[in-house]
């Protein structure tokens, strides 16, 4: 049976209700000093707001290395009732140390494989993605090194594959190597930021592979998102795709969230979801938010080759 896997356990897809497809509740980079999400208590603000404007579960993309503090994910889904689900995997090298990647050549589908099945350090939370990511109109031997391990973790494991798209583009060079390379299955793959590079031809190509389409990180002005997102999915949904489509919020800074000011969490909900519903529906948006994030996220889990000991950053 095909299951979602969250920090208390996996769950039918069915009880993700409305989700948040992409998001961070901790997450901390070099390249975004000073705005390190690593407050507990405002990660838990976030989480009741969004549970008070409908929402009952979130994806976190935060990988291996920036802080994903998956030991603090438990208390907090409980707390709130909102699910959470964690990722393993690998960001851009520029988001870290150059030593990191070196301590993970030979071993990193291993610590991918651990973090979903046996858990990620001492925490015992399992992950239930895993994330990586291309770069600008391209891919570097980083991204090919982290997307070959991602493609022999899933099929050790069967975890769906999260991809960060940098400004939105190289989306096909990503489909190109994981599914025609390296043999992911396109719909276990899913394509993030897409509304950063509202290229309508790309979209509906990497739709008609198979992928999923998420757009993720509404708000952000200098993204083309908020105001080109509707005609975006429109014309995805008109096209036959609308069952291909996700929808996140993206918070990556302290002072991005609710608590703090900004958008936060409760922007997608709040702002975006109405607005959506004037350009397609209702229906359309409450099956976006419910049913395609049920498919994208539930695998069948198999059980994979043995594991490595604990490796939390």
């Amino acid at each position: 049976m095909n299951t979602v896997r969250t920090v208390l356990g996996d769950v039918p897809p069915g009880e993700l209700g409305v989700c948040d497809a992409h998001d961070h509740l901790f997450f901390g980079s070099p390249l975004l000093p000073g705005q390190e999400l690593r407050d507990a208590s405002a990660a838990r603000a976030e989480l009741a707001s969004f549970r008070e404007w409908g929402g009952r579960s979130v994806v976190q993309w935060t990988p291996y290395g920036l802080g994903r503090r998956a030991a603090d994910l438990p208390l907090l889904s409980r707390d709130t009732g909102v699910h959470v689900v964690a990722a393993t995997g690998l960001h851009q090298a520029a988001h870290y140390a150059p030593e990191l990647p070196a301590e993970l050549r030979g071993r990193l589908a291993e610590v991918f494989v651990t973090e979903l099945t046996e858990g990620i350090g001492a925490s015992g939370v399992r992950a239930g993605i895993i994330k990586v990511a291309g770069g600008f109109h391209g891919l570097d031997a980083h991204a090919r090194w982290t997307m070959t391990a991602a493609a022999e973790a899933h099929r050790a494991t069967g975890a769906p594959i999260a991809v960060h798209l940098e400004l939105g583009t190289a989306g096909l060079d990503v489909l190109d190597l994981l599914c025609g390379e390296l043999g992911v299955p396109p719909h276990r793959v899913i394509l993030g930021h897409l509304n950063r590079s509202p290229d309508f031809v790309v979209h509906r190509q990497a739709a008609e592979a198979g992928a999923y389409l998420a757009f993720d990180g509404p708000s952000r002005a200098n993204h083309a998102t908020d105001w080109r997102m509707p005609d975006a999915l429109r014309a995805l949904a008109d096209a036959g795709f609308g069952h291909r489509l996700l929808l996140g919020g993206d918070t990556t800074t302290a002072a991005a969230r609710s608590v703090d000011g900004g958008p936060g969490l409760p922007y997608l909900l709040r702002r975006i979801r109405p607005r959506l519903e004037l350009a397609l529906g209702a229906e359309l948006v409450g099956r976006i938010l419910t049913e395609n994030p049920g498919r994208a996220f539930a695998v069948e889990w198999r059980r994979p080759f043995p594991a490595v000991g604990p490796v939390e950053r």
